[in-house]
Formats: C-alpha cells, structure tokens, sequence
C-alpha cells in the first residue's frame, strides 16, 4: 500500500499529539495540530478535513501499514495511546520501504564518493548494515557501540524539530541531583551527542548562560507555540565546542594548554586515537611521549585523563595537575586496607 507524503506527515504528526501525555486531545485539538504541522512544513493552508483525520485514525489503528496503533477514546472525547510508551516509530518498516531505503543507501554511496560527502561515510556504513540485517540476508558485518540501556533517544527526532524551527519548550526535568522533577520553559539550539549520551543545548528562561539537559533525564517536554523562542546571540555553536572535551562549558571558559605524558607503549594508541583535534606531539624519549592539547579543563576531560590510569602523567597547568592528584589519593584511599576491612564471601 503505497503512502504519499502529506500522509505520512498527519500520521507522525497524529503520533506527536497522542505520545504526548501534557494535555488531553479531542479530535478538534488533533485536526487543528495537524494543520498547522502541514501549514509549516508544506504552505497547506487549506488545512485538513475532520473525515481525513478520522480515516488516517482508523488507518493507524489497523495492521495495513504495520501500525497496529493502541488508540482509545477516553470520556467519550479525549483520544489516546492505551499504551503509554506506544509510538509508530517504534514499528518495524515493511518490505516495501526496505526496498526503497537501500535504493537512498546506494545512492548516497555514490555522492560519498566525493570528498564533500567524507563525513557519511559512519552514516552510510550503519545505515546498510541495519538494512541487510532487517532482511536477514545476513547478520551483523559491522558492530557499532551502542548501548541499548540508554534513555531519551526517542526524544532525538522531536526535539531536532524543536531546534530547527526555533520553538519554545516546556521540559520536565530530573537531574541525578535533584530529589523531585521541575518543569520550566527552554529555548532549544543544538542537539549534541557524547559517548552515547544526547544532550540538549539550551537556555532556560528565568536563568542566564547556556545548560545542557541530559536527554536520559528529561522526562516529558512539550512544545510551546505561544511562548516567543529567544535566540541566543553572541554564541557560534558550529564553533563553541571545538575546544573542549565532551559539553561542560560555559561562555567565560577558554582553552589551556594541556600537557600530557604518556609511556610509550601506550602512546601509539592515543596517536591512532586523539583525544582531540587539536593534539600534536611535542617531544619523545625511549620511556614516553609527550603530547599537547588546547582544551577547557572540564569534568569530562579528567575522566579522560584517569580513563588511561598508570599510563598517563599530567605535566601542564598546575590547577588540573592538582585536581588529577586529589582525585587519584581519593581513590587510592578506597584501597587502603584498614582493621575494619573484612574478606567479602
């Protein structure tokens, strides 16, 4: 059963509406939400029919494209997922659609044949192996990192959206410290990943600066279309976080000159592997290598540091020479046998 685009658009949009359990949806709500999103994304202004609405329902509720679509009428108005975490992104694409994908596949193969395409090289490769793979005709040929445990990477699709046509959102968020969630109204800019973990950069409105809101910690967000989106000015954020490791940061940081020395076994593997793009070596002996990264001193950058242990020896600046040391004695300390230590059984 072929599907056309604007469809498709009501159907993700339909999805939108009832994953999101911040409001109630009559069926007014829905045709309204939906003719904006065709409005935006399209220049319909024509909006779309409560009959549309009503069979695309109908559609997602049947197995004809897969769906299969929990969707109940509560009070006899308010439409919703039975199933809470139900979404029909989460619903394997059909055989049709495979076919189509690897026909997009093999053309990108072909523009990363120019030097302008380098970067989708990863893309590409994961994107052909999921493919064969969900045809079986084989099994894994690349295994990726990933972890699988990780939460909020549902969240990556609509809160792109959110960055890309500058709209407000209200987030409710739990940070590991915080006993209780709070909700509060953000203005998103950059979706950032680090290490398997996505983060959203961001600026809440009753606090100055940029924050970072770890998507494994937002528990429910929602767009605000009534709420006017504040840019941020005299932040590049193609450029912000080039001199740092992982997204610790705030505007009044810059980049220090970090000197690190390494044994020389260990050495080749951080050659073949920089820590970050600005690594150069500065000097070798018979024992060690030594090398040099500008970056901003962060908590991301120690975990690097520690990561190697026995291997490593920090030789510049002072202050993150005595933050390596201290934690290191802290840890050491975890060690020390003491009378109160007993054999664990």
């Amino acid at each position: 059963m072929a599907v056309n685009k604007l469809a498709l658009i009501r159907y993700k949009t339909i999805d939108d509406c009832l994953k999101n359990r911040f409001r109630k949806w009559t069926l007014e709500d829905i045709i309204e939400k939906v003719s904006a999103t065709l409005y935006e994304l399209e220049g319909i202004t024509s909006g779309v029919s409560k009959r549309t609405i009503q069979a695309d329902i109908q559609l997602m509720r049947s197995d004809k494209l897969g769906y299969n679509a929990p969707i109940v009428v509560k009070d006899k108005r308010f439409y919703a997922y039975e199933d809470a975490g139900f979404s029909i992104t989460k619903a394997p694409i059909n055989n049709a659609d495979v076919d189509k994908m690897k026909e997009i596949v093999g053309v990108l193969k072909q523009f990363n044949a120019f030097n302008y395409f380098d970067e989708m090289s990863d893309m590409i490769a994961r994107l052909e192996n999921n493919l064969y793979k969900s045809t079986k005709q084989s099994g894994n040929n690349i295994q990726l990192e990933s972890n699988k445990l990780v939460k909020g990477l549902e969240c990556i699709p609509p809160l792109y959206q959110a960055v890309l046509n500058k709209r407000s959102l209200l987030i409710e968020y739990k940070s590991f410290k915080a006993q209780q969630s709070q909700q509060g109204i953000y203005y998103p800019y950059l979706l950032k990943e680090y290490r398997n973990r996505w983060f959203l950069i961001c600026k809440a409105k009753k606090r100055p600066g940029i924050l970072n809101l770890a998507l494994d910690r937002i528990v429910e967000f929602q767009e605000l279309p009534n709420e006017e989106f504040v840019s941020y000015h005299g932040v590049d954020f193609d450029r912000y976080y080039e001199d740092l490791i992982g997204v610790t940061k705030n505007e009044r940081d810059r980049a220090q000159k970090v000197i690190l020395e390494f044994t020389n076994d260990h050495a080749p593997y951080v050659v073949t592997k920089p820590m970050h793009q600005s690594q150069v070596v500065l000097s070798k002996n018979e024992k060690t290598t030594t090398f040099r990264i500008d970056v901003v001193l962060n908590y991301e950058l120690e975990r690097e540091i520690l990561g190697f242990g026995e291997c490593v020896k920090v030789l510049s600046p002072r202050l993150l020479i005595s933050k390596i040391k201290r934690r290191l004695e802290q840890n050491f300390s975890q060690y020390e046998i003491t009378e109160d230590v007993r054999d664990i059984k």
